[in-house]
């Protein structure tokens, strides 16, 4: 997989485009010029791809680094830092040649040992990163020559080319300093499109045009990545048109008529889930049928019905029904309260003291919900559940938590008794990251603690196999043991509702998202805003 990564809200899957060409001279028709203005609900947390792990770094970070590999828009697998690749017949060697044309932000020419440093960084112990898994199962990396690198594998590796669109970092800038609290997680030094400007916390990001970019340099010249914690202010930032683009709440998305002439609205599935997980160290979720019996108390409809509006569907397993490892056999959990309520009593909760709460030796059936502040639809999906599970006697508090402190301090420390997030997924359905055992180490993604052997060892089968049929079966049948399992209450699907200032041209959704050509998009010279040309 490129990366699983915890979704603040939404991005334009800023993840690849066409070849441009050369810079011309600054005409009135002349492309190049401009700033586009984006904004988000929480601030990144490093500009370090290896570090990084939330949405809101992704969305830079994409900006400022390169992998080997990336997507193209229908999801095909292309060069990006390499040129080309050869896969042995048994999966385990991979060959990269890589591209001789390419410079970091400071001038110094990308070589092979940069992959080389950033592999090792990867499988470093003390390095914080969740992104390991991908890189310990690798024997042996070999640098042939300056543009050419060997990696053999321990065992088959189905997901092992995708792997390395994994941004790469310079060595140069690394190689001395401790790796997690070095001063380029803040000012980055990447090969991309953007170069860094500056990071004023939960206040904006400032990326600038690569003149000297290996494809081109991009035609808008400033990328703006502000930091708005409101939705509704966002909102009416995007109606004063300071912002070019936002991705809307439903009812927003609604009002759009009346409100956005000058927009362009785009909607499409998105490849992810939102979830209820349950910290799995705590007492009250331990056994699987409460956790179902939780499911069952869920009106999941009027969830998905309240706060999607339509635009989008409820979700049954770790699978969305767009990704072919999706098992349709598969059933949501109906609304039945009274079925909830014979199996809570099967574990001895009861309201004993007629009180209105289930409880049991004496101690109320209580615990709170964490999830992150400016997601209108995960506090309203918050207090949703909080009155379903009410009607059976549990009693649900609410914390609703700063996007950085939310991470940092409850979801990577495992403080939480439950957790609504969302996931935004790799194409391949490789899930090792999120479920296998080994995982639960601080900052890694199965925070839930989640431990099942035959999960591990289908997840680790669904790698070391190549033929997408076997592995559809495998991943299938993963989504039916979480399903039942419930770690995670899956509730929904959601549609991304973007909207895009109409002055850029070149905006256009494809399977890779709508901002799959983001190198591409231009303002006309007549509608620019902030900058004639360049």
């Amino acid at each position: 997989m490129i990366k699983i990564i915890l979704l603040l809200f939404f991005s334009l899957n800023l993840i690849g485009c066409k070849k441009s060409e050369p810079v011309k001279s600054a005409e009135k028709d002349d492309k190049y010029g401009d700033y586009y203005v984006e904004s988000s609900i929480g601030d990144a947390t490093y500009l370090n791809p290896i570090l990084a792990s939330d949405s809101a770094s992704g969305d830079i970070n994409n900006l400022i680094f390169n992998g080997l590999v990336k997507y193209d828009k229908n999801i095909k697998i292309i060069g990006d830092l390499a040129e080309s690749w050869s896969v042995s017949e048994d999966g385990k060697i991979i060959i990269f040649n890589l591209k001789k044309n390419v410079k970091w932000h400071d001038g110094k020419s990308f070589t092979a040992e940069d992959v080389e440093f950033t592999y090792k960084k990867l499988v470093d112990p003390k390095v914080k990163t969740p992104y390991s898994s991908d890189f310990e199962i690798v024997k042996k990396f070999e640098i042939i020559n300056p543009y050419k690198i060997r990696i053999v594998y321990k065992e088959p590796f189905s997901p092992g080319l995708i792997s390395w669109g994994m941004g790469i970092i310079p060595k140069h800038i690394f190689e001395k300093g401790d790796f997690n609290t070095h001063p380029a997680n803040r000012k980055p030094i990447g090969t991309g499109y953007y170069k860094f400007v500056e990071w004023k916390t939960d206040e904006k990001i400032v990326l600038e045009a690569n003149s000297d970019y290996f494809e081109g340099r991009p035609y808008l010249s400033k990328y703006i990545y502000r930091i708005i914690p409101d939705q509704s202010v966002q909102f009416l930032e995007l109606r004063n048109e300071t912002i070019d683009s936002m991705n809307l709440t439903p009812d927003q998305y609604n009002a759009y008529k009346s409100y956005f002439k000058n927009y362009s609205k785009f909607k499409y599935p998105t490849f992810g889930f939102t979830y209820l997980g349950y910290n799995l160290l705590n007492q009250l979720f331990n056994e699987k049928e409460i956790r179902q019996a939780i499911a069952y108390s869920i009106n999941k409809k009027e969830i998905v019905d309240g706060i999607l509006l339509g635009y989008g569907l409820p979700a049954t397993g770790p699978y969305p029904p767009t990704s072919w490892a999706y098992n349709p056999e598969v059933k949501d959990y109906e609304y039945n309260i009274e079925k909830a309520k014979n199996i809570f009593k099967k574990y001895g909760w009861s309201d004993y003291n007629k009180d209105g709460w289930l409880d049991k030796d004496g101690k109320k059936f209580e615990f709170t919900i964490i999830t992150n502040q400016g997601n209108k639809s995960r506090s309203v999906a918050c207090e949703l559940i909080q009155e379903h599970l009410k009607k059976v006697g549990i009693k649900v508090n609410i914390r609703i938590l700063e996007w950085s402190t939310f991470i940092h301090q409850y979801v990577d420390k495992k403080n939480f008794d439950a957790v609504i997030l969302g996931w935004n997924l790799s194409r391949d359905p490789d899930q090792y990251a999120l479920w296998h055992s080994s995982q639960k180490k601080e900052g890694q993604y199965n925070f839930v603690n989640y431990e099942n052997k035959e999960v591990d060892k289908l997840l680790e089968d669904g790698r070391r196999i190549f033929d997408e049929k076997k592995r559809q079966k495998i991943y299938q049948r993963i989504h039916k043991i979480l399903a039942d399992e419930q770690p995670y209450t899956f509730l929904y699907v959601p549609d991304a509702l973007p909207v895009i200032h109409k002055k850029f041209t070149g905006p256009e959704v494809a399977p890779a998202g709508v901002g799959w050509n983001f190198r591409e998009w231009y303002v006309p010279y007549e509608q620019r805003k902030y900058e004639m040309s360049k």
